[in-house]
């Protein structure tokens, strides 16, 4: 299954909607290079701080905002004129297709984070994890 991994912030409702299924895609102005299988860990961003889970990438499909909203808009879990101004400037939109998911048994809080990585700072976007172990992270390898 997973061969790499990447930490991904994401904003606390579009991380809700994504462990419920009802969001399949992650979209991105700046793709992570991944490939189906890589796994996702998913970082929820403010005002919730935690790492709660991961999935399992499908793949990247880029396009014009125009095609990918036609292709894929409504697994997006935004509206096309969210997604318009989201790639506004943009020639080429990216999108992360999500295959599985999973959620932590119990979150991790970012000072946890923090007191077992020296260091850490949850990405802006997103960040490779070569030999990077982060708490948490076996029991998603597990899942997966």
């Amino acid at each position: 299954m997973s061969k790499n991994a990447f930490l991904i912030s994401i904003k606390p409702q579009f991380a809700e909607m994504i462990f419920s299924r009802k969001k399949t895609v992650e979209l991105r102005r700046v793709p992570p290079k991944v490939e189906k299988g890589d796994m996702g860990l998913v970082y929820v961003s403010s005002p919730v701080k935690e790492l709660q889970g991961c999935f399992e990438v499908a793949g990247i499909v880029s396009g014009s905002p125009t095609a990918l909203w036609e292709q894929l808009g409504k697994k997006s879990g935004i509206t096309r004129r969210a997604l318009f101004t989201y790639f506004r400037g943009k020639a080429v939109a990216h999108a992360i297709v999500i295959q599985r998911v999973w959620k932590l048994p119990a979150p991790v809080r970012l000072s946890s984070l923090r007191e077992q990585q020296t260091g850490f700072r949850p990405p802006q976007n997103f960040h490779y994890l070569k030999g990077k172990i982060l708490p948490g992270y076996a029991d998603m390898r597990k899942a997966a």
